[in-house]
């Protein structure tokens, strides 16, 4: 079972997991769908997001011998450029108003919480598929210690991002690596989630949260909004090296500790990294 992003449109999140407890099929999510399959379910195995995915993720569901998609949202971004290894025979797509079996038939007027509560009083509980997971499983390694002088990683940043999670928490992801990064975080239970993918619109992260905390437009700094912005200096557009590399990409290394005391200019409560405010 992979859940999509329509999930929260439909308001089927509670549906979703009751076919999942009913079926015991392992349950994943599509990458713009973070945070809306439970990351504590016991069955939960991870993004399916092809290549890039979390890793065993892709090889059970693609070796599966039928798929059932929850509110997805296929495009040449959340395919990998359309490298998916599916099979439209074996899928079983369900949309918030209407359900789609392999090559057909297609129902109509369906909802999909409705579809997914009487699906689950129908099921019977088939484990093989998490048995499979369990049995190619390998833990993610820990990145090597940081020496004292040593340039910080991203890798080990990210080990301090998931030690801030909690249930009183949420990650507002950027576009670009860091949004691969955060995709690779387990959120605890009651942790948000929100990244903007369809458009890939780089900057839009600051501002959302900004409106995810506030619902107003007033600025953080004014408002005491407790806030964390990890600014990672890479020196350019990290990602955009990863598409289509040039010169175009390594831009001017701004003073951005200097920016952030300009905003502040003294008033409201800003924390920098050595505790003064």
């Amino acid at each position: 079972m992979i859940g999509g992003p329509k999930l929260r449109l439909a308001k089927a999140e509670s549906a979703f997991l009751e076919l999942a407890d009913a079926s015991g099929y392992p349950v994943a999510a599509m990458p713009s769908a973070k945070g809306q399959v439970p990351e504590h379910h016991p069955r939960f195995i991870g993004t399916y997001w092809g290549s890039v995915g979390t890793h065993f993720c892709g090889e059970i569901v693609e070796s599966a011998d039928a798929y059932i998609f929850v509110g997805p949202i296929f495009n040449d971004y959340s395919s990998v450029g359309y490298s998916l290894l599916l099979k439209k025979e074996k899928a079983i797509i369900v949309q918030p108003d209407r359900v789609v079996v392999g090559n057909g038939p297609a129902f109509g007027f369906v909802l999909m919480r409705d579809f997914l509560r009487e699906l689950s009083k129908k099921v019977t509980k088939h484990t093989a598929a998490f048995d499979n997971y369990k049995r190619i499983f390998v833990p993610d390694g820990q990145p090597v210690k940081s020496e004292p002088a040593e340039a910080l990683r991203v890798n080990v940043l990210f080990q301090h991002v998931q030690k801030l999670l909690t249930g009183e928490t949420a990650v507002i992801s950027e576009t670009g690596d860091s949004l691969f990064n955060c995709q690779k975080l387990k959120l605890p239970e009651g942790c948000g989630y929100e990244f903007q993918m369809q458009y890939g619109s780089i900057g839009w992260s600051v501002g959302a949260t900004l409106g995810y905390a506030q619902w107003v437009t007033w600025t953080m700094i004014r408002c005491g909004q407790k806030s964390i912005i990890f600014l990672i200096n890479n020196g350019g557009y990290t990602i955009e090296v990863e598409i289509h590399n040039g010169p175009y990409n390594v831009i001017k290394n701004w003073n951005y500790t200097g920016l952030v005391e300009a905003m502040w200019n003294g008033g409201g409560k800003l924390l920098d990294f050595e505790g003064a405010v």
